[in-house]
């Protein structure tokens, strides 16, 4: 998984049959050098109308479709066998309303390097149905949970309502109601304007322990603006485009450093809480990047009811959740399992999704060749 925060990819190994997870092995995180992450950055602006075979994106995507390859060949090195790859790839462009959503990465050149079946393209056939094609994780997470009920470790049913909370480059919630239905959608910026505000003014690409934000003060004029997007009124399932709210960068441009981290996390906190629930969690459940940041998890518990914990108290990885998603993702596509859902992705009707490539055949574990 190679998300919108542009740190990095993230490799994991689980053993699934895309329903239940049965094991989880070997996982790693390798960075984007600071030339990709500004080679990347540098598409946003240009995604709408780039040509897909334009010099620049395709030597963009051969650089993060071989840390992809380091990736995999580092967990082969460690677990010695792997069946197949679900490959999610960077996305440039997501505009579900124009019908588009793109996401580079060279899966042929990824699985002729590894001799590995690879799945991909994992939004584009929920976005052709009508769907938001994001966010895909909440299948994870739903089936993560449900083992954790099954364990007995919440003492009873009663830990729902519950919500996973992704805070990557963009924020999305899962929400399993107590009958264990499923809504799910972007919530807002998560990351990714505080991270680009931070380098823009200490040369560092996050606000590391959440120093910045910790020193400055929350500005609720800019606030107050910047929630007034109807975007945050809209109901779920929802998604946004990384550089959906980049404008906000320009409307805290004249605050002080410190101030503007503060008015961004105070952004990020406030739009969770203001996504509409059927009923208000009793447990929120925080993975993803931003729960390293000690800012957004106290601006979190001053502004959500419930308890605000980050999902290792459940035993989880919090930093693999959606690389181990999109290798679930990847078994369920094979098995012609849904990837769209109404309460999911708001696409009409279950329906599967995904592409298969491989540049070497090679039969997969416990499925026909």
């Amino acid at each position: 998984m190679s998300g919108t925060s542009l740190d990095g990819v993230d490799a994991a190994l689980i053993e699934t049959d895309g329903h239940g997870i049965r094991h989880r092995g070997a996982s790693l995180s390798l960075p984007y050098t600071p030339e990709l992450r500004e080679a990347v950055y540098a598409l946003f602006a240009k995604a709408h109308d780039i040509a897909v075979d334009a010099p620049e994106l395709r030597a963009v995507e051969r650089a993060l479709t071989d840390i992809h390859v380091q990736a995999v060949q580092r967990i082969l090195a460690i677990e010695g066998q792997v069946d197949l790859i679900g490959f999610h790839g960077q996305t440039i462009y997501h505009a579900p309303k124009l019908g588009r959503t793109w996401q580079i990465g060279d899966a042929l050149h990824l699985s002729g390097q590894t001799g590995l079946p690879v799945i991909h393209d994992f939004r584009s056939a929920d976005v052709a149905a009508g769907g938001e094609g994001a966010p895909l994780a909440p299948w994870y997470h739903a089936a993560c949970l449900s083992a954790w009920h099954k364990s007995g470790e919440d003492g009873s049913d009663s830990a729902r309502p519950v919500a996973v909370l992704n805070i990557g480059g963009v924020a999305n919630v899962t929400y399993v109601g107590r009958d264990g239905a499923i809504l799910a959608g972007d919530t807002g910026p998560g990351n990714a304007l505080l991270d680009d505000w931070a380098l823009r003014h200490t040369g560092i690409a996050c606000d590391r322990d959440g120093a910045l934000a910790r020193a400055g003060n929350v500005d609720e004029g800019c606030l107050d603006k910047v929630l007034s997007d109807p975007f945050f009124r809209r109901p779920l399932p929802r998604s946004l485009d990384r550089q959906t709210f980049a404008g906000v960068l320009d409307i805290v441009s004249t605050l002080s450093p410190e101030d503007g981290a503060a008015t961004l996390v105070a952004l990020t906190a406030r739009s969770v809480a203001q996504t509409a629930l059927p009923e208000a969690p009793l447990r929120w459940l925080v993975c993803g990047g931003g729960r390293h940041n000690p800012s957004i998890m106290r601006a979190l518990n001053e502004v959500l009811a419930g308890d605000v914990l980050p999902v290792e108290k459940l035993g989880w990885d919090g930093d693999m959740v959606e690389a181990e998603c999109f290798a679930f993702l990847a078994v369920r596509s094979l098995r012609g399992l849904p990837l769209s859902a109404p309460g999911i992705t708001g696409a009409p009707e279950l329906a599967t999704g995904g592409r298969l490539s491989c540049a070497a055949i090679r039969p997969v574990a416990g499925f026909a060749s």
